[in-house]
């Protein structure tokens, strides 16, 4: 339980106090507005976060390339954003987006296209909805 009025004004209050980690981003899920599906989770920083909510596309900040991105700047694969939330403490947002075309790098519709299975003591990990919506190695010229 919140013990700060800090904490009690971001949890109960109605402004606007994104709570970035350590790294200065804050995790991001993207569902389909229609069906409800997840289509992603990835992150934004203060930058992103702010581009989205004045564009209505989202925008996203790649740790891997350590910079900021549209979805769909190469692959045309947009978001536009219809709603967005944050969760209790604003330390996690959730987009509901329009998605056009694939929401995944690999081509596919969702990034969560393999299901884990419980296989002998352990875990196996098979195909769901994996089709490819698009052939990567042509769109990021892999």
């Amino acid at each position: 339980m919140s013990t700060s009025k800090h904490d009690h004004d971001r949890e109960e209050g109605l402004e606007f106090q994104p709570k970035f980690d350590a790294s200065g981003l804050v995790t991001v899920v993207a569902t389909d507005a229609a069906t409800g599906d997840v289509l992603m989770v990835a992150h934004m920083n203060d930058e992103a976060l702010r581009k989205t909510i004045a564009s209505g596309e989202a925008w996203y900040f790649s740790r891997s390339r350590n910079a900021l991105w549209r979805k769909g700047e190469t692959s045309r694969q947009t978001q536009r954003v219809v709603e967005m939330r944050l969760d209790c403490d604003q330390d996690a947002v959730w987009i509901r987006v329009e998605q056009i075309g694939a929401a995944c790098h690999t081509g596919r519709r969702s990034c969560f296209y393999r299901k884990v299975d419980s296989a002998d003591g352990g875990a196996r990990l098979s195909f769901v909805d994996a089709d490819r919506l698009f052939d990567p190695k042509a769109v990021y010229r892999e």
